[in-house]
Parts: structure tokens; sequence; C-alpha cells
């Protein structure tokens, strides 16, 4: 079911990327947040009559709260003349009323195709699997503190929201030059590269970009259901297996959690639990934050539990989290997870953090025995 609504822009409130917020007044009188992409329907004017799908703003939602502008009808984006001569004709959000049509990277309209059609392989390029979007800012924290000369992609599969341009953190990293590049993959879009699927987005990054280090997460607002599988981050253990069996060097960013009121996310979250403990079937490490107190034993004794469970598959290993308090209060983006800031929940970022740490390490190395 999609609740429609009419209005009219009565502000522009922010805008990053390829977002605009606009203040939008219904037809009730009442003021709402609406969120509109310029790729999608133009850059709207205070003024301009406004279509609205309000369905998730009215359920109170975190996840896609907002209502969402989905056309202006008396203001229509140019339209292209040709379509027929655009590049490109990978089709994302297939068959909904908002399909857009890009050029992805492993087809045969693009100039890296010939590169892309036969890689097989990422040479031992580190890869960085998160379950959160939020992780993003304090893995590249972790790993700037490290090495911060290293060349870092981010593959944002489709777990979450499907434009990248949402991600207002994305947007801020880019910015200060903590991201080389961005790849939306799946149903995902509006990545610097667009690619069929995990796998290929991987290989784009590593051919195409010339990444040191990858990071892989779902776009903003996971989808949780309260079940044991029922949960979008799944797709963390099935990117841990794409990187795997491309010969990359799979890195598991757990997700840990102090503070949230949540039992089954307590210490290490049930979601890295399933996601790496049972989704994933290659070969991974998983940095372990060497943290205090209860909550720091917790994570170790949960994390031991992990590793035994998978037979060897996981290889743990404790990172000190020294300095990382500074490099993660420097992050040039605010660091929230799940409505927490960094104060609220400090094991969180730390988690990812090391995870970044560690990556940091392993690049290193492999970059200093590609230039023997």
């Amino acid at each position: 079911m999609i609740q429609w609504r009419r209005g009219v822009v009565i502000e522009v409130r922010s805008r990053w990327a390829g977002a605009v917020e606009y203040a939008v007044r219904l037809a009730s009188d009442e003021v709402v947040r609406a969120l509109g992409y310029v790729e999608v329907v133009g850059d709207l004017r205070p003024g301009t009559a406004v279509l609205l799908n309000t369905t998730a703003l009215e359920r109170g939602l975190g996840t896609g709260g907002l209502a969402i502008v989905v056309a202006a009808p008396d203001a229509l984006p140019r339209p292209v003349d040709d379509v027929g001569a655009v590049p490109g004709h990978v089709v994302k959000a297939r068959y909904t009323p908002s399909q857009t049509m890009v050029l992805g990277v492993d087809e045969q309209d693009s100039e890296h195709h010939a590169v892309l059609a036969d890689a097989d392989d990422l040479a031992g390029l580190p890869v960085v699997v998160a379950d959160l979007h939020s992780a993003l800012p304090a893995i590249l924290a972790g790993l700037r503190e490290t090495a911060p000369s290293l060349r870092v992609a981010y593959v944002m599969t489709d777990g979450g929201a499907l434009p990248i341009d949402f991600s207002r953190t994305v947007a801020g990293l880019r910015e200060a030059g903590w991201l080389e590049a961005s790849v939306t993959v799946g149903q995902a879009f509006g990545g610097d590269l667009e690619a069929v699927n995990v796998h290929t987005g991987l290989l784009a990054a590593h051919h195409v970009v010339g990444a040191d280090v990858v990071v892989v997460s779902q776009g903003p607002g996971n989808l949780g259901t309260g079940t044991r599988w029922g949960f979008s981050g799944t797709s963390a253990g099935e990117a841990v297996n794409a990187a795997g069996t491309l010969g990359g060097r799979p890195v598991c960013a757990l997700r840990i959690s102090e503070a949230d009121p949540r039992e089954r996310h307590r210490g290490v979250s049930h979601h890295s639990l399933t996601a790496y403990g049972r989704v994933a079937l290659v070969h991974a490490d998983v940095p372990v934050p060497r943290l205090p107190g209860d909550v720091g034993a917790r994570v170790t004794e949960q994390a031991r539990r992990l590793a035994e469970a998978s037979g060897g598959r996981l290889v743990l290993h404790e990172v000190d989290t020294d300095g990382l308090d500074t490099a993660l209060r420097e992050a040039p983006v605010p660091l929230r997870t799940m409505g927490r800031g960094y104060d609220d929940d400090r094991a969180g970022f730390l988690g990812a953090a090391v995870a970044g740490r560690y990556a940091a390490g392993l690049a290193s190395v492999r970059r200093a025995s590609h230039l023997d």
C-alpha cells in the first residue's frame, strides 16, 4: 500500500550530493519533511506543487520515515531528446514506478568492459564487511589512523537505501577525501560506478578504482524483524563469500554495542553471529577490540565462541584501541548508530574502527609486496 499526498514546497532546508530536503505544506496545512532526488524530480523551488509518498512517514518508521517527492507534475525535469542514445541499459529499482537506467561499469557500453570481461581475481585485496552503514566512517577512521594514504572504495549493497545520494555520510566522506570512489551494486544506484552485483562491484573497486582497501555494507536504513534470520544484514555474510571466492581477504567488522536496550544486540550482535557464523562459508579474519570491563569480557567470549563454532574458518585477531578514540572524534561526519552517538555507544564504533586498523595493516603489507 502507498499513501499519496499532494503539497507545495515552501522551503529548501538542506542539500547534499544529489539529494534535497524540502519543507512541504500539505493540503491539511501540516508541514512535513520531504526528500527529493535531483536526478529523479529535478531541483525544485518554493511554490512548486509536488506529489508525495508519505507511507513510511505516516507509520512513524525510522527506516524510510520521510515523505518522498515522487514528482513535480508542473515542473518536470527536461526530457532527454533521444533516450536511445544514452549509454547503458542496466535498470535499477526494476519494474517499480521509479525505475532508473544507468551505465554499469561491467556492461558492454562501458569503457571498462574489456578490463572486467574476464576479471576473476582480487589478488589478496582486503575487503572489510560490515552489517550497518553507520560503521563506514568508523572503519575509515581506523584505516586512516594507521595508513592515511590508502585508497579506499566503498561498495554499497541494496539491503538498505537504494539511492546512495540518501547518505549524508558518503557525501561527507567523499568531500573530505576519505573515499576514493563509491560503487553501487544490485538494486542500489547513484555511485561513482554502477555494478550488477557485489562480485563485479568488488572487481571494479580493484581493477578500475585501484583501491587498496574496499569497505562493503548496505546503505542507510537496515531492516530487522527480531527473528534469527529476518534481517537485511545477512548480506554481510554473502559479501564475505564474494570477497573470498574472488581471492580477496575478507575482514569481518563485528557489530558491537554496550548500550543497545535489546539483549540480542548487546556485546556482539546476533546479526554478526549469524551473518559471519552461518551465512559466510569462506576463510575470514575477525578483528576483536580489546575493550575494558564487562563489555570487553563479553565481546571476547562471544567472539571466541563464534570462531570455535566455525571450525577454524574464522580467525580472531585481538586489536588494541589505543589512539582510536581521537581518530573517531576527528571523523569529518557525525558518528551515529541506531540513534546513538559516539559517547552513547563507544564500543560499537571501536568495534568497527579496529576492523579498519587491521585491514590497513594487511593493505600496507600488500602494497609493499607489489612495489618490490
